[in-house]
């Protein structure tokens, strides 16, 4: 029971894991003892954040590379290929939103959300297949956590179409990939943030009490609560959390009925 939630020799790759929930997720995982790889668009930010993160005696390195595109994708696999042959934990973390009015909502800001959050996250496991498979074994399988979001669980005000269609999409794909990828000693599960500061998430970052009146628990999500919800999924304690979303937002769904 001690190494219940240990990460000790495990190694993790998190997509978008230069700011926010990515960031907090890697944090969290080093902390448990894992080695982490976090790729992002942004190089500056990427290094900055690996250096960041490795403060302390904790190992992080920035792979940056855009995932959004199955080039990148390829690129991604390659750059971690330099420096591991297996792989224990993938974060799908990378997203993309895009706020517009329905009669003015473009093509552009559907196919950039969807292809990030939704497609990427399948070909970049698909891509790592291998890698996950040869760190696999029955007593301590290989995890995907893909990052959904609760706007996929519930409508919210925002006309964020393409976002929330991506992430309801992404929580019914875990599903579907748990089933194939369960044979192969893969687990794959799902998180579904409400509030939590960020770059993406400005609203809980620049308005965090006006946003927690809202929010049942009354505050927003720290960096413990996401960190801890990866953590479980990631660790051992999670080994039978299969194809499930974990919300994790305070009650705020429940709360929008």
């Amino acid at each position: 029971m001690n190494d219940l939630f240990s990460l000790q020799g495990r190694v993790a790759l998190v997509t978008g894991g230069s700011r926010g929930i990515g960031k907090m997720i890697a944090k969290g995982f080093i902390a448990q003892g894992a080695r982490v790889y976090i790729s992002a668009r942004k190089a500056d930010a990427c290094e900055q954040t690996a250096k960041e993160l490795s403060q302390g005696g904790g190992k992080c390195v920035a792979l940056p590379v855009d995932v959004s595109t199955n080039e990148g994708i390829a690129a991604l696999v390659a750059a971690y290929g330099r420096h591991e042959s297996k792989l224990d934990i993938l974060v799908n973390n990378a997203g993309a939103a895009w706020l517009a009015e329905f009669d003015a909502f473009p093509e552009k800001g559907w196919d950039k959300v969807v292809d990030l959050n939704l497609k990427a996250p399948f070909f970049l496991t698909q891509a790592l297949h291998g890698a996950l498979q040869g760190a696999a074994r029955p007593d301590r399988p290989s995890k995907v956590i893909n990052i959904a979001s609760i706007d996929g669980v519930s409508v919210n005000p925002q006309e964020t179409y393409s976002y929330a269609a991506s992430k309801s999409g992404l929580m019914h794909l875990t599903k579907r990939m748990a089933l194939r990828l369960a044979q192969d000693n893969i687990v794959v599960s799902a998180i579904a943030p409400g509030a939590f500061a960020s770059d993406m998430n400005t609203l809980a970052r620049d308005h965090a009490d006006e946003v927690a009146k809202r929010i049942p628990v009354k505050r927003i999500g720290t960096d413990e609560d996401m960190a801890g919800a990866a953590i479980f999924l990631a660790s051992r304690a999670g080994d039978y959390v299969v194809g499930s979303t974990i919300i994790v937002d305070g009650g705020v769904t429940y709360a929008r009925g």
